[in-house]
Parts: C-alpha cells; structure tokens; sequence
C-alpha cells in the first residue's frame, strides 16, 4: 500500500475533531488514548509500532479491533503525530514538540528494531545534535518536559537538558569574565567591577521553568561554581515573575506557593548580600502568610539577622497574621534582633551561612541597626494592642553601647506613654530605665524636663544630669581661665594692670551658663517640694484614713491638745524672751 495515500486525514463533520477518518479506505481499528478515538489502518501502526504490534497479536481473527493506550506521554496530542509519522505525513520536529515525540515513540516502541529511520531515533538526534547545543532550546525543551514526567525523566530528557543548560551558563560566565578583565594602574589584571556583566543573559529564560525543574537547574549551577550573585539575581526575578504569574499563590490552600517559597528559600547561595534584603523580607512575608515550615522561617529570620544594617523601616513593618493581636509582627523582628545581636566570632572567618557562627557586627553596623530599631519603636509604640513587656524586650535587645545617642529612643518612649496613657507609674518608671539620659541631646533633655507623662524620679535624673553637665562645662571654663592666667603671669608681675583686670573678667558665656544653672537648680528645688508635698499629702490621707477607724484615738488627740494648750497657758513666757521679741521689734 502506497503510504502516500494517506497523507490527506481529516475529522468528519458529524464527528469530533480528534476521530479521524481516511477518505478512501475504511479503517480498521480504533485507537483510545486519554478519551480521543482515532479511526485508523492496522498496518501503517503495527510496521512502526512494536506495542501495537504485540496488542494487534489477539485481534488477529477479529475484523475490526479496539485499543486503547492508558498513561500514553503527551496524550492525544503526541499521538496524533506519531500516528502521521506512520502514515507518511510529513510535520517538522520542533522544540515544542520533541520531548512528546521522543516520549511517545518509546512508549509505543518506534525503534529501529521494527523499522529503519524510526521516529525515536530521529527524535533523539533532534534533542541530542539540535537542542542541547543551544541554552535557550534546551531551556524550552525542559519547559516541555514538565508534563512529561516521570517518564521524561527516565528517558533523561530532564537530565540531558540541564546539563545543556548548565554547560552554557558556565561558558557564558567565563567569556563575560574575560571581557571584563582590564588592566590597572600597576599593571595587573582584575575584573572590572563597573562593566556590567554580559554572561547572565540567561536568566530571563529560566523564569518559564517549573520551580521543581528550576531548582535542580539552579542546584546543579551551585555545584558547577556559577557566581552567587548571578545565581541570586536569576532567584530573584524566578520568584517576582511567578508571583505575578500565580495571583492564588496567597491562598494558603494553594501548596505551589508554599512549594514555591521553601525551593526558592532552600536555594539563596550562601554567601551574604547575593541577594538584596528587601528580596529576604519578602520571602519572609510569604512564608509568614503562607504558613511555610518553621525551618523555612528559621533560615530565612537566620540570613536576614546576619545582614541587618543593610535593612530599611518599611521591611521590618511585618504585618502580624492573628487576629485580635498587634498590627505589625513584633515576635518575628525580635527573633530577627537577637540573631543580629548575638553573631560571635567565627573561628574559620567564613562570611557565609553554612556556618554555625557568624561574624560579630562592626561598630557601623550596630549604630546603624540601633537608629533602625528606634524607628521601628515609634512605629509600633502607637498601637494599642502593644503589650509594655513587648515594647521593653525590643528595646532592649541591643547592647547598651549600640546607641551614640538616645534621643530616638527617648522619642519611641514618649509616643509610647502617650498612646498608653493607663500605666501606673511603676511600668512608667520600668519603661524609663530604658533611656540613658546621659545620651540625650539638649534639645531632648529640655523637652524631657518639661515632659510630664515622664515618672517625677526621671525628670529628676534628666535636671540632675544636666547640672552635672553645665557644672563640667563651668570646669573647663575654670581650667582655661586658670591658664590663660598662667600665661599672663609675668606680665602682671610686671605691673601691667591692664592685663590683670582683662584677665579677672569672666566671659560672656560663663555668666550665661551661671544662669542657666541657678534656673536649673531653682527647677529641682520646686521639684524637691512637689516631692515633699507629694509626701505629706500621702502621710494625711493615711493619718485620715486611721482617724477615721478609731474614735478613741480621736478622743486622746484631743485630750492631748487641751493638756498642751493649758501647760502653754500656765506658762507665760520669761523676761528674756520678751526682751529678745522686743529687740526684734
């Protein structure tokens, strides 16, 4: 039978678009795959097919013969080809279409044991001499692939393709490095570090992956020594692309977005800053609201810490998932801040991850994760839900010299008395040992001392540390006055009286500071009496309050104060007395 008679098949009209039908001979048998029926010849399949071949062998006294093909790679769609390759028609292989072909011909065993020139060794030349001699075919292939497991994988499509892909990636970085080399001053060569790189093209191509297919790609790049930072930008734009892509990803019944976030937690390199920090909150957001495992949460809370100074406010505002609790995720940030806080010294000097102990953060970084944490109190003091042992154990988090100043502090603190206006005035006065008053700027102290939502023992402190200020300034004003008089000794020994009176005289600056620290001292002594009245008031509510629960007390007070006015009375006063008040007079 001439095959080229065979070349025209089209569906009916009365049937499906997948029943086929050839316009000059009946067929004979009908094929089942995945619910499409294809009306075919016997012998075009079995000369090419030996899995058809060996089904036809129990239909051999029948006229016409029912099979069907369960599990079939590709389905009907890799079917329909298959069976056009047996009859003769002719169809390219493409990029979209061999991984189907490949699959689909060793599953119906199109091998050159049943005919030459079959279609699964034409389909693997295609994938071998064709696609994995190109990144960017063998990243569609891979793409193909993903409905195609596992049988893909046995087949080592998968397999093949990734190392295409990796193979590539490698070349292109070495190539890239080498443009990059240029000379310096001394003459050696290095890599330009303000030439963009020209080897990470690739990237982009590898976001239409699967995350399961991308993450062996990205594992095996580790493994083949691709840069970090080239690895974490691919991670980067994978995980912003197929967030957009998959809007159910923040359904936390939807497992491809938890999928999602731990592969893509699972492979951040090791090195720091390969991937930016904003990048690591993210990651974090998601895993909070999806729910992801601790370990995923863990790590990423682990590889944030380590690099917190590079932080800015808006990534640590993590909104708290449990209703009725804070706004902003408080536990989290803390966790966070004890791991920044607690970095020992390593003892192999690594920088990365993988080891248990990271390096102790420099004096800059302290400053800088301190000013964070100031910003991030007065952002949280205002909710009402904020718990003080909460507020207290951020604060406190960071080791007292982090801070250079207080004044940032001092202000979240205020806030937070302001929204909290129900604390008693031990959890104020808890709250204010928090502050280093000796830190604060002027501008802060004079605020401070005029704050009155500051327990009395604080505002105290804060006036006390400012006489103890002004009266070191006043010192030093002393001592360069006593040697300005050292230098102008001899000349007074001389008898220039001129410069005798020069030098007596005070500066402009010392009276003023004079001033301000009589006004100072005026100001505690009021404070000392408020505090004195504070204390007599108390002692007369108590004294009321036992007057009150005994009469016969009442009654001996008042006996008492009649004898004292009676012994008063019998005793006028002496001579000398009235001689004394008459002198006064």
């Amino acid at each position: 039978m001439d095959r080229g008679a065979f070349a025209v098949c089209v569906p009916t009209n009365q049937q499906r678009p997948d029943r086929w039908m050839l316009l000059d001979v009946p067929s004979d048998v009908t094929i089942d795959v995945n619910g499409a029926s294809f009306s075919l010849h016997k012998f075009p399949l079995v000369s090419r097919s030996g899995r058809i071949r060996k089904l036809m062998a129990g239909y051999k006294d029948s006229g016409i013969s029912r099979i069907e093909l369960l599990n079939l790679p590709g389905g009907a769609e890799a079917f329909e080809l298959a069976a056009k390759f047996c009859y003769g028609v002719n169809f390219e292989i493409t990029t979209n279409n061999v991984a189907q072909l490949f699959c689909a011909s060793m599953y119906l065993e199109m091998t050159e044991e049943y005919a030459s020139e079959n279609l699964a060794p034409r389909s693997e030349v295609y994938l071998n001499e064709i696609v994995c001699k190109s990144l960017e075919m063998s990243v569609e292939v891979l793409h193909q692939c993903e409905n195609l497991l596992p049988f893909a994988d046995e087949l080592n499509i998968v397999g093949r393709c990734i190392e295409a892909i990796v193979s590539k990636a490698c070349a292109e970085q070495i190539a890239s490095s080498f443009s990059r080399l240029e000379y310096s001053s001394s003459g050696r060569l290095h890599l330009s570090k303000q030439a963009k790189s020209k080897g990470d093209w690739w990237i982009e191509d590898l976001s239409i992956l699967r995350v399961d297919l991308y993450q062996r790609v990205i594992e095996s790049m580790k493994c083949r020594g691709v840069r970090p930072e080239s690895i974490g930008l691919s991670l980067v734009q994978f995980t912003e692309k197929n967030l957009r892509r998959k809007p159910d990803i923040w359904n936390l019944t939807s497992h491809p977005g938890i999928d999602l976030v731990e592969s893509i937690t699972s492979l951040l390199p090791v090195e720091k800053l390969a991937v930016p920090i904003s990048f690591l909150f993210g990651l974090l957001r998601s895993a909070i609201m999806l729910d992801c495992t601790m370990s995923c949460r863990i790590n990423l809370e682990r590889r944030i810490g380590s690099q917190l100074e590079m932080a800015s406010l808006d990534d640590l505002l993590i909104p708290c998932q449990n209703a009725g609790d804070t706004i902003f995720d408080v536990d989290t940030v803390h966790r966070i801040l004890v791991v920044f806080s607690q970095q020992d010294e390593s003892e192999d000097g690594s920088s990365g991850y993988d080891s248990d102990c990271l390096n102790p953060p420099s004096q800059t970084a302290l400053v800088k994760v301190s000013k964070l944490v100031d910003n991030y109190l007065a952002e949280i003091a205002p909710d009402a839900n904020l718990k003080l042992a909460k507020f207290i154990v951020i604060a406190d988090t960071l080791p007292g010299y982090a801070r250079t100043s207080d004044d940032g502090l001092y202000r979240a603190i205020d806030i937070y008395l302001k929204a909290h206006q129900g604390l008693s005035d031990l959890e104020r006065r808890r709250l204010c040992k928090l502050i280093d008053f000796q830190k604060l700027s002027e501008e802060a102290c004079s605020h401070a001392a005029q704050n009155e939502r500051l327990p009395l023992q604080a505002t105290v402190q804060v006036l006390y540390n400012e006489q103890l200020r002004l009266r070191s300034s006043l010192g030093c004003s002393n001592d360069e006055n006593v040697n300005a008089n050292t230098l102008h000794l001899p000349r007074r020994i001389g008898g220039c009286a001129h410069s005798t009176a020069a030098a007596a005289s005070p500066p402009d600056n010392y009276a003023s500071l004079r001033r301000e620290n009589r006004e100072l001292k005026l100001e505690l002594a009021r404070i000392r009496i408020r505090l004195k009245d504070l204390e007599i008031g108390h002692a007369c509510i108590k004294e009321d309050m036992e007057k009150s629960n005994s009469q016969k007390l009442m009654c001996s007070i008042s006996r008492k104060i009649r004898r004292l006015n009676l012994f008063k009375a019998s005793n006028p006063p002496s001579k000398k007395s009235q001689r004394s008040d008459n002198s006064l007079a």
